[in-house]
């Protein structure tokens, strides 16, 4: 996975990456595992745990980039 977006399913990105889990645990996102979060988007969550969804979207697309490049 090279890159995420707020409209992608959190299930989905899990799948893609599973070295994602940390970053949205530490945002507050304990339940990336209920079968909510398969079928939740990264924005729907976001608004639910009242945090960013653009800043997290950085958050987790820098770690990609970086992660990339090595």
């Amino acid at each position: 996975m090279n890159k995420v977006d707020k409209s992608m399913i959190i299930g989905d990105i899990l799948r893609g990456d599973a070295t994602i889990a940390p970053i949205l645990m530490a945002a507050g996102m304990h339940c990336i595992g209920c079968p909510s979060a398969q079928g939740e988007s990264l924005e729907q969550a976001a608004m639910v745990h009242g945090l960013d969804a653009d800043q997290l979207v950085a958050r987790i697309n820098d770690y990609l980039a970086v992660k990339e490049q090595k």
